[in-house]
């Protein structure tokens, strides 16, 4: 049966309280797609990272350089088909399972927040739990701007009465509830074509989530997140910001420049293949120059095969990279100031994604961000290969931990929330819960 097109992403059921389940996930990036497969069981009582129920077994991992893919978007169907059914295979060959349906990450489409609140009448009666469900299917319900589609739609927070700040307003008696929804809107269209092209390689997209919020989930420790912190991930393509204030995730925003724009910069500031540029960034790359740099000497490929190879000290590196990464940060700062959430992130960045790793990077964000800076990476997970245990897996991860909170988006109805892509593929999700519910 096929259905019409919605401006919603489908969102997925909770997971079983008292029984493993299988994930698989898809990190769609512009410079990797990585596939995991993994079991999740659930944790005893009182064994709990903060936001974790469930332990996270890694049965099966994928990587592929990514192919038709600029900016977390789409740009070739055929390119970014093929480097995802490679990725999941290798990931099903490793966990010896076949995957139907994925959590798949969103970096494309402008992501952007908008914040709603809305509410209704108590007539003096207490909470229940159909009256906070009520309450927050109004509060996701806010149309959103033509051509744009709803990825997330989460309660930040319950007013009873004007009185805010209440986290959980069941059984408190009042006149009028009322929740403040975070919604995280990105441009329909990619998130379309992300889907076609997942949908060509026989695969169910079982729901989208933003990639820096599946990178924040996936590196804040301890308080980090109810004392306000920024989670800055920086990608191949992109730069993703998302704020964590009081628990929740209250803001997120991006841009399109990101670790290859470095590379770039020096395969045309070094006159080199892109290929050893990226090499020289990773093995030769800082931000932060050290004495030994002028004596420091750097063997450049050239681009012709007839050409000589040339030899640089690492000072002129260091001069190419560093413009480009202070570049990055200056607009995360203003882009941070802009939202109007600087002050409550505090004194508190978390750095994450594969371009955060560049040697130096910390120190330099510490200057411009004006605020302590630290580097996230993945935390609570067993199994993951060990080339796949830093930041630049932090969002794949993330996706992994996703079902664990998802139970909170739970409000949106089923038929609302159908997938973009109009692919009949609710009717097999409901086939699928029977089987697993019974």
């Amino acid at each position: 049966m096929t259905q019409a097109p919605e401006n919603r992403v489908q969102r997925m059921r909770p997971l079983p309280p008292k029984r493993p389940v299988i994930v698989s996930v898809l990190d769609v990036g512009t410079s990797k797609i990585c596939s995991v497969i993994a079991r999740l069981t659930p944790r005893p009582v009182g064994d709990v990272l903060p936001g974790r129920t469930h332990a996270i077994e890694v049965l099966g991992f994928g990587y592929q350089r990514s192919r038709g893919i600029k900016a977390g978007a789409v740009v070739d169907l055929d390119q970014a088909e093929k480097s995802i059914r490679l990725a999941v295979d290798a990931a099903e060959r490793m966990a010896g399972l076949t995957v139907e349906s994925l959590i798949v990450s969103v970096s494309c489409g402008r992501l952007g927040s908008e914040t709603f609140s809305a509410g209704f009448e108590l007539s003096g009666r207490e909470v229940g739990e159909a009256d906070i469900q009520r309450v927050l299917e109004v509060g996701s319900q806010h149309s959103v701007k033509e051509g744009r589609a709803v990825v997330h739609a989460l309660p930040i927070g319950y007013a009873l009465d004007g009185n805010r700040g209440i986290r959980d307003p069941k059984g408190m008696l009042g006149e009028r509830l009322a929740v403040d929804t975070h919604v995280v809107t990105a441009d329909a269209a990619p998130l379309r074509n992300l889907e076609i092209c997942i949908n060509r390689a026989h695969l169910e997209v079982e729901t989208m989530v933003a990639s820096p919020y599946a990178s924040g989930i996936a590196t804040l420790v301890d308080d980090e997140a109810q004392l306000g912190v920024a989670c800055v991930d920086i990608g191949g393509g992109t730069t993703k910001i998302a704020v964590f204030a009081d628990g929740q995730f209250v803001h997120v925003d991006g841009f399109a420049v990101g670790g290859h724009h470095v590379t770039m910069d020096l395969a045309r500031g070094l006159s080199t293949k892109l290929v050893d540029a990226e090499r020289i960034k990773t093995l030769h790359g800082s931000v932060i120059g050290t004495d030994s740099d002028d004596r420091d000497m750097v063997t450049v490929e050239p681009v012709g095969d007839d050409d000589v190879a040339n030899h640089v000290p690492r000072s002129q590196i260091v001069q190419i990279i560093r413009p480009r990464v202070e570049e990055i940060l200056e607009v995360v700062r203003d882009r941070l100031h802009g939202s109007g959430f600087a002050g409550r992130v505090g004194r508190r960045i978390v750095l994450t994604g594969g371009a955060s790793q560049l040697t130096g990077l910390t120190e330099l964000a510490r200057r411009i961000l004006g605020r302590n800076v630290r580097l996230g990476r993945p935390v609570g997970i067993t199994g993951l290969p060990e080339a796949a245990r830093g930041a630049a897996f932090a969002s794949a991860v993330g996706l992994l931990i996703y079902p664990q909170v998802a139970q909170i988006e739970q409000f949106s109805s089923r038929r609302k929330g159908l997938t973009l892509a109009a692919n009949g593929g609710f009717v097999s999700r409901v086939g699928q819960w029977f089987r697993e519910s019974f």
